[in-house]
């Protein structure tokens, strides 16, 4: 199987599934739904892409003979495709969660309340992560995993500095959010080493690897996946969307949990 072919069959045709099913919207959230999603798209691809240039470069992953179409720099353009599809497919998948049928479910319990503490402890343990890979980049058996750790623990510290106390209320949304997606590209991510599509350097990584998976592997597909949900509901919640905002506030859960949705009007 080529790289190519292996969006054919994994993330493709869950993107498209996860369209066809979607939640219809009324149209001013529609098009906030979907200006979230393109700009957390672009700015996926924008700051991956030299990160992911520099592992393929110094040989922390590399790729099968004769499975990719061509290379940008360093990197396949299928590796590209997939900076953009991923926060597609986890998008869609956070939009069935906010708009879906277990919306009532997500909220906060009802007394959740917003939290000062929970917001900067976020905020330092993550930047405590960053200093964590910044002290493990020497080593080259956790090059892969420092690399991971300084490359996104300070946007997500940075998150959880703007609107920590937003995502610890939403936790469940979150959580949700980026479990299925996770574990669902974790699989595929599996089938992708064992088939030799891609392969990680022994040389850069810890060889902990549960089921097959390299650590760094799965960890890579959670904090992206982290990275993408978070800053989504944050995105959404900053332009005033009335479905986040109403799982942010326990006074609206109970009439949503009686059926008052709104009408709607258009899809995402």
């Amino acid at each position: 199987m080529t790289y190519l072919q292996f969006h054919f069959v994994f993330t493709l045709p869950a993107i498209l599934a996860l369209r066809m099913a979607g939640p219809r919207l009324e149209r001013r959230d529609g098009f906030k739904a979907t200006l979230s999603l393109a700009l957390i798209a672009l700015i996926a691809f924008a700051y991956t892409t030299p990160w992911d240039n520099y592992l393929v470069q110094t040989g922390v992953w590399g790729y099968g003979p004769g499975r990719v179409l061509a290379t940008v720099g360093h990197v396949p353009i299928e590796e590209y495709m997939f900076f953009v599809l991923q926060p597609i497919l986890t998008g869609f998948w956070l939009y069935h969660l906010i708009w879906g049928r277990l919306a009532d479910r997500l909220g906060p319990e009802p007394n959740t309340q917003p939290s000062a503490a929970a917001r900067w402890t976020g905020t330092v343990g993550y930047l405590a992560g960053a200093l964590v890979g910044a002290f493990l980049l020497a080593p080259e058996p956790t090059r892969y995993l420092a690399l991971i750790l300084v490359w996104a623990c300070p946007v997500l510290a940075v998150q959880w500095a703007y609107g920590g106390h937003h995502l610890w209320r939403l936790r469940r949304l979150v959580f949700w959010a980026v479990a299925v997606p996770t574990l669902y590209l974790w699989v595929a991510d599996r089938i992708a080493l064992a088939l030799g599509i891609w392969h990680i350097s022994e040389r850069f990584t810890t060889g902990i690897a549960p089921g097959g998976l390299p650590l760094e592997e799965a960890l890579f597909f959670l904090v992206t996946n982290v990275l993408v949900v978070q800053g989504l509901v944050l995105m959404l919640h900053t332009w005033g969307v009335e479905a986040v905002r109403q799982l942010d506030l326990p006074a609206f859960a109970a009439p949503r949990r009686t059926g008052s949705r709104a009408p709607v009007h258009a899809e995402v």
